[in-house]
């Protein structure tokens, strides 16, 4: 009977009320445009925190022992509220082919024509229904713990017991069971997956490139992402014909998980692969950390590589087979401790170099990539002979230098574009070009970060959960929607589910970032030498055209 009351119970008022509302304000527009799938998704869980809200709120009430109105008052209270609230749902449901085009037009997405609004209110009531079923299995669970202890304990404390042991329980099953298992899950695709050989990637032939017969390094070993970045890199041939000049191959080195046992040994293999290729003796050498699955984006490196016509080496090291928001969540230390250990390996070396004679040293790192290449290099470690500069782009929300100096921005600067100080080592930028800055001269080191506003993996923020993030309140973004209203609760639901899809915008928004805006960047922090004036522009073209139909999404995130 108890299990039957706790199951089929009817509906909290109070919590259908708050959950209608949380519905309908989950419609509104976030930073990422979204599919009635997604939506509905999204909308059912708002729907269900809500309705865990509401009954919060009624159990307060009595708590409190506050009065209540009348029996016949109430029943028209409830009736009125439930009725205005499926009115405003009903608006806000009208509303969201409008809200979802706001975004749509400012990413140059075509409209869609209609958000299906049916099919989007049954996924949310279908994930509504689960989420409260859980709620309640949940509930039994603590009821049946704690009336068993409340035979021999005193009343409360077999309720303080019951409760402890029920949420120890969803724990286990959760962590235990579900995510280990779908870890293990992931974790084997993954692997597998990259270790999948593409026909159409052959084992290099030429001796100077990694994996090649002379090369330090297996090509088998390289792992899918590392085989990918070292066949995707232009050629001298095609460097030289754009500018009309000879140009040699850039030097790419790629380090993948299988290549040695350790991080320690996969860095000195990486350090002596260039040493091997001549690294050290092109213009300039970037040191990448790569996203979670090890993936380096291809439009940063080739416009970098284009920018100074092919005299550059990179070089990067794979730490994980798992996609970054993975990486981050089970193996948070494998990618700073990979970043560190190859910085530490290039840099000692490269500090024995005659200061005239070796390569400018620069940093580089995309979405969890950035954040582990913050943590690379200790500042206390290289205050003597500092490395050039960094390139950031799409810095997640946890990462430490970013999250610092955007807190720390100059009074008056947006936190989705702030200017920090007076310049000299740090600028942001985005899609459009903000680097230069008048009055600001460049210091001895040239940091940028280069972050779209439409990005929820560097705006995510989990005080949204009950304030208005700085990034909302004007003036905003050009890329974020002038709909976008905070919420307390749903704008957390709405930027988390927006991560989960962060990478599935066109590219030059969210988190995919495009190789012309790459290219500003770059010349602010490496000053290439020997541009014609019209050849930044045509570079831009070039990559926003012929290569932009190629490059892959970011993995990252």
């Amino acid at each position: 009977m108890q299990a039957k009351t706790a199951l089929a119970k009817s509906p909290s008022i109070i919590g259908v009320v708050v959950g209608i509302l949380f519905f309908a304000a989950s419609l509104t527009p976030s930073l990422m445009p979204r599919t009635y799938l997604v939506q509905g998704v999204v909308s059912g869980c708002c729907a269900a925190l809500g309705y865990g809200v509401g009954v919060l709120m009624r159990w307060l009430w009595f708590y409190l022992e506050l009065p209540l109105p009348r029996a016949r008052t109430r029943k028209i209270a409830k009736i009125a509220t439930i009725a205005i609230c499926v009115a405003i749902a009903a608006f806000f449901l009208w509303k969201t082919t409008e809200w979802q085009n706001s975004i749509r037009k400012l990413m140059g997405l075509d409209p869609v024509q209609r958000a299906e609004p049916f099919e989007l209110a049954a996924i949310a009531l279908v994930v509504f229904g689960l989420l409260v079923l859980l709620a309640r299995l949940f509930r039994l669970t603590y009821m049946v713990l704690s009336g068993s202890f409340e035979r021999f304990l005193p009343r409360r404390v077999s309720n303080v017991v019951g409760g402890l042991l029920a949420v120890g329980l969803f724990w286990s099953i959760a962590e235990g069971l579900l995510f280990r298992t779908a870890l293990r899950i992931a974790d084997s695709s993954f692997q597998q997956l990259d270790a999948i050989i593409d026909d159409n990637l052959a084992m290099p032939a030429d001796p100077a490139k990694t994996g090649s017969v002379a090369s330090l390094i297996n090509w088998k070993e390289l792992g899918r992402q590392g085989r990918q970045f070292i066949s995707s890199s232009p050629t001298g041939a095609e460097i030289g014909k754009f500018f009309q000049e000879n140009a040699p191959n850039p030097i790419r080195v790629y380090v993948g998980l299988n290549s040695a046992d350790n991080v320690e040994e996969r860095a000195r293999l990486a350090l002596a692969e260039l040493k091997r290729d001549g690294a050290f003796e092109r213009s300039i050498l970037v040191v990448i950390v790569p996203t979670g699955t090890g993936w380096v984006d291809p439009a940063a490196m080739d416009t970098v590589e284009y920018l100074h016509k092919g005299d550059v080496a990179s070089v990067a090291l794979q730490y994980s087979y798992l996609s970054s928001w993975l990486s981050l969540l089970v193996e948070p230390a494998y990618g700073a401790e990979a970043g560190h250990a190859l910085f530490r390996e290039v840099y000692r070396y490269w500090i024995t170099l005659p200061r005239d004679r070796r390569p400018k040293l620069y940093l580089h790192g995309l979405s969890l990539g950035a954040m582990n290449s913050e943590l690379s290099a200790d500042l206390f470690d290289i205050v003597a002979d500092p490395f050039e500069g960094a390139l950031w782009s799409g810095p997640p929300f946890q990462s430490g230098t970013w999250k610092s100096v955007t807190a720390n921005r100059n009074p008056g600067s947006p936190a989705w574009l702030p200017r920090f100080r007076d310049g000299s080592i740090i600028r942001f930028t985005n899609q459009n070009n903000a680097l230069n800055i008048p009055s600001a001269t460049w210091g001895p080191i040239r940091i940028v970060y280069l972050q779209y506003a439409s990005d929820p993996v560097t705006f995510f923020d989990f005080h949204s959960l009950y304030r208005e993030p700085d990034w909302m309140k004007t003036p905003r973004g050009p890329d974020v929607s002038p709909d976008l209203r905070w919420f307390p609760v749903v704008t957390m639901v709405q930027l988390l589910l927006d991560m989960a899809i962060a990478t599935t915008s066109p590219i030059g928004y969210g988190h995919v970032y495009a190789p012309e805006h790459y290219i500003d960047a770059w010349i602010a922090v490496t000053d290439p030498q020997g541009l014609r004036p019209n050849d930044v522009t045509r570079l831009k073209t070039f990559f926003a055209t012929e290569f932009r139909s190629d490059a892959e999404p970011s993995t990252g995130g």
